[in-house]
């Protein structure tokens, strides 16, 4: 038993001091002064996102798939208000760097590339009998 307890007690002292280590903050905190144009920049930055979102949820297709999935509008719109500056610039951001209905083209032949590339790999290692000229 007074075997365990000394091990025990420098293991215990160990972690005491790791407990202590990991309480202890890591990086001082610098204050600095914030201008007010910059605090006005930020706030209207983020108005201005909310009334993109707003322009887009204020159109009919818009509202309309929002209805399909249940959504009522209105609430979409309330939701929008209650968003915090950066959360609206992050999503005005994101919808402005969606492809606008495109891109269909680009996928369908990256996926018919890769058909072929899968396949001219399987007639070479003699798996399938697809294209003749592969051997």
């Amino acid at each position: 038993m007074k075997l365990i307890r000394q091990r025990s007690k420098s293991l215990s002292v160990f972690l005491v001091i790791l407990m202590v280590l990991l309480t202890v903050p890591y990086q001082s905190v610098l204050a600095a002064m914030v201008e007010t144009e910059a605090t006005l920049a930020i706030t209207a930055a983020g108005q201005e996102a909310r009334n993109a979102i707003k322009t887009i949820l204020a159109r009919e297709d818009a509202q309309a798939v929002l209805r399909a999935q249940g959504i009522d509008p209105r609430e979409a719109l309330a939701r929008v208000d209650s968003l915090t500056d950066a959360e609206a610039r992050r999503i005005a951001d994101q919808i402005e760097e969606l492809p606008a209905g495109g891109g269909f083209f680009v996928t369908f032949l990256i996926v018919v590339g890769v058909i072929i590339i899968i396949l001219a790999i399987t007639d070479a290692m003699g798996y399938t009998n697809v294209f003749t000229f592969i051997r």
